[in-house]
Formats: C-alpha cells, structure tokens, sequence
C-alpha cells in the first residue's frame, strides 16, 4: 500500500517507548570495543518537522516528547533520549524529531556501522538525503525484510536490528513474524527489537502467542500504554527484544513509571516488563 507516512505521527507516546528502549540498547553495545551493526528495516524519513503540515494535523508530539521537553530532572536513561532528541534541535526550540536512524546516529563510533531499508519512494529520497555523504551509514530502497536476507548475518558478528513496521497490511504480523524466524537463524546472537501498536488487546495478545511459537530462547517484553485497551486507536505499543542486553529489564523498570505519570491520560492505561521467554539472567552485549 506505502499509504503511511510517520510524519503525522512523528513524537508521539509510541515513539518516545520505542525510541527511550532504542537508547538503552545501543548504549549497551558501546559497553565492549568491537565494532557493531545496527539495521533499520523500516527506515523511514530519518527526521520529521513538527512545524510542517503532516505534524501539525493531529498534532500528536504534544502528548509525547512535548510533554518532556523541560522536564528538568529525569531518569538516567529518559536523560540519554532526550539528548538524542536535543541534538536534532539547535538551541531551546523543539522543532524537529528524530527517527531511529537519527536517534542511532550520533551514538555511533568510526568502526560501527548502519544500515537503512525503506521502501516508500518519498521516504527513501529523504532518507538519502538526511545522510549524504554519510560513509558509515548505507540507505537501501527496500522492502525492509528482503534487507533481514541480504545483510544479515553481518561481518562485525555484534550489533542490532531495528524492525518497525507501519502495521498497514493485513498479513503484516505474518511477514514479520516469518521474517525474525529466518533472521534469527542466520545471525541467532544479534539483538533484535521488534516494536508493535496496540490497539485492542485480543490482536496484541495473539501476536505474542505466535511470537512465543518460534521458540527463540530469549525474550524480553516491554509494554507502555496512555490509554486504555480499545479498539481503532493507538493506546500504547509494545517491545519485543530478543538477545536483551544485561541490566535493559532494570533500565526499563526505572524509566516507565516515570514516563507513564507524565504520558498517561488520566492516569489510564499500564506499563510492563516481563520475560516471553528464558530466564532473567546477564543478556548479550
């Protein structure tokens, strides 16, 4: 279809979850010296303008990272997020928002290495052009899990994928889940992040149970909702993570309750982090 576009979307309270997980996991591959990967499967524009027209629409940053902008004393790892964002936006203003190759970006050292999949023509072009001249970072017009086939596994054997999905096709979470199943078994010691929405909880619900079928032995789920369950509306999203780094189920339990006292409507909605699958232990880094 390639009818979605994020920029009505862009900072919102799904993409603050997805990008504060994000942050705690790049964070911990920087814990050893070898160089890693990072892959983006659905890449998108790389930044959008809040001031532009798409943003301005339904204005839905003002109940995510607007509401963050001068918080003055965070948490740890909402503190590292925020100073993604902050470095996408010259002096006090907020007025542009990072995607997750540029929320990525800036915490990539010479060695490491990213790569970008993005399918919607408008998208890529601007994809292209946010990393121009870029030699780190390699913008591929493609179907993002044809790119889970032709990148993985990748020479630095360390590194992240990244699979965020507009959920726009029916058989969206049947590709998806085909697509982790084939990629984990070509690199099965990545670290993947899978986000979803969650907009009725009987879809959310089924697409775990279909998630644990693969038997992937490590699984972290973290879930953060503003509202609560409904359906034909985004109420919260979801993180799945295979290969957690250590410490990432502390990260998460220090930073949601602080996000959903300051994101939450009327104090609706919930936040979780729990196993899918395997035990607590020390994670991959």
């Amino acid at each position: 279809m390639l009818s979605y576009r994020h920029a009505f979307h862009a900072g919102n309270h799904a993409d603050v979850f997805k990008h504060l997980a994000l942050c705690c996991l790049v964070r911990a591959l920087l814990h050893k010296d070898k160089p890693f990967f990072y892959l983006d499967t659905h890449a998108g524009a790389g930044r959008y303008n809040l001031h532009a027209e798409m943003a301005r629409k339904n204005r839905e940053h003002e109940t995510g990272i607007s509401r963050l902008w001068d918080e003055p004393n965070p948490p740890a790892g909402v503190r590292e997020y925020l100073d993604a964002v902050r470095a996408t936006n010259p002096g006090r203003e907020l007025r542009w928002y990072p995607g997750s190759p540029r929320i990525v970006r800036p915490w990539l050292r010479d060695p490491d290495r990213m790569a970008l999949c993005e399918l919607h023509p408008n998208e890529v072009h601007l994809l292209e052009a946010e990393f121009a001249g870029d030699r780190q970072v390699r913008v591929e017009h493609l179907d993002g899990y044809q790119g889970l086939k032709a990148l993985l596994p990748p020479p630095e054997r360390r590194g992240l994928v990244h699979i965020d999905p507009a959920y726009e096709l029916k058989d969206e979470r049947k590709r998806l889940l085909q697509a982790v199943k084939e990629g984990y078994k070509r690199w099965a010691t990545g670290i993947y992040a899978i986000w979803y929405p969650i907009q009725d909880r009987a879809t959310a619900d089924d697409f775990l149970r279909r998630f644990k079928k693969l038997e992937i032995p490590k699984v972290l789920l973290a879930e953060f909702s503003v509202l609560p369950d409904a359906p034909f509306r985004l109420n919260g999203s979801g993180m799945i993570v295979i290969n957690p780094p250590w410490q990432l189920e502390e990260q998460l339990r220090a930073a949601l309750p602080w996000l959903w006292e300051r994101l939450a409507v009327g104090r609706q909605g919930r936040w979780r982090v729990e196993w899918l699958a395997g035990e607590r232990e020390r994670g991959a880094e």
